[in-house]
């Protein structure tokens, strides 16, 4: 398989719920995609399947986001299969409940080496690529947790806050050719997908009195990926107004 000359983009951790969401839309505006996945291969098949359905070209590419040789390796297949990185859309994260006093040594490295280790090993990676082509776009999948203090998930809150900070940083060291933004979703609910021992936030305590849809999401990566022009190193809050209480 090789370049057919559309844009490409790397969707990391789109086995499933919202990434497979995002995978799903970036195709269905002319994207071709990178699947990348570590635990859900049937997931990431599936997405494969239905990005071909709508007649854009995908593989999917197990790798942890977490390591770096897995991470050049995900970049490398990307170039080899279709010739271009246009975008990287960094999702993979780990939400695990740790309260200060039951994080382990093993919980805070794996929340962090993945949620934030592995965005900065992916945008590295990607951005030697877009460097050389003088162009390129970065979205970073960040969260209102990263905003507000979630003392019951405490890694993952530092995490995510890292995350917009890196942000920040790499969309001032790319610039002027490569945009670098993030997204902090607040509750979003994927039908079909959601754990039925997760606990979410009462919709009382949300001013607009409802959870997010996937579509709050992939719409506005859409816009950042393909309309915005004059937009860099920003964090957009998608939660319903959570964030202003």
């Amino acid at each position: 398989m090789k370049s057919t000359g559309h844009r490409l983009a790397i969707v990391t951790g789109s086995g499933r719920r919202l990434g497979r969401q995002i995978a799903l839309a970036l195709a269905g505006n002319g994207f071709d995609l990178v699947v990348n996945y570590v635990h859900s291969a049937k997931g990431a098949r599936e997405t494969v399947v239905l990005i071909h359905r709508m007649g854009q070209k995908a593989i999917a590419v197990k790798a942890d986001v977490s390591k770096k040789v897995d991470v050049q390796r995900l970049m490398r297949k990307a170039i080899s299969e279709f010739g271009r990185i246009d975008l990287l859309v960094n999702n993979s994260g780990l939400f695990i409940e740790s309260p200060w006093n039951k994080t382990t040594e093993q919980i805070w490295n794996r929340t962090i080496d993945t949620n934030l280790k592995g965005t900065f090993l992916c945008c590295q990676a990607a951005a030697a690529y877009m460097v050389r082509e003088k162009q390129g776009r970065i979205i970073n999948i960040a969260s209102l947790g990263g905003i507000q203090a979630w003392k019951e998930h405490l890694p993952y809150s530092v995490s995510k806050a890292g995350v917009m900070m890196l942000t920040r940083c790499l969309a001032k060291a790319l610039a002027p050719h490569i945009l670098v933004n993030a997204i902090a979703p607040g509750t979003i609910m994927v039908d079909g997908e959601e754990p039925p021992d997760q606990l979410h936030i009462s919709i009382d305590k949300i001013p607009l009195k409802h959870y997010g849809k996937p579509s709050d999401i992939t719409d506005l990566v859409l816009f950042l990926a393909t309309t915005a022009n004059y937009i860099t190193g920003q964090t957009i809050v998608v939660d319903g107004g959570r964030s202003v209480q």
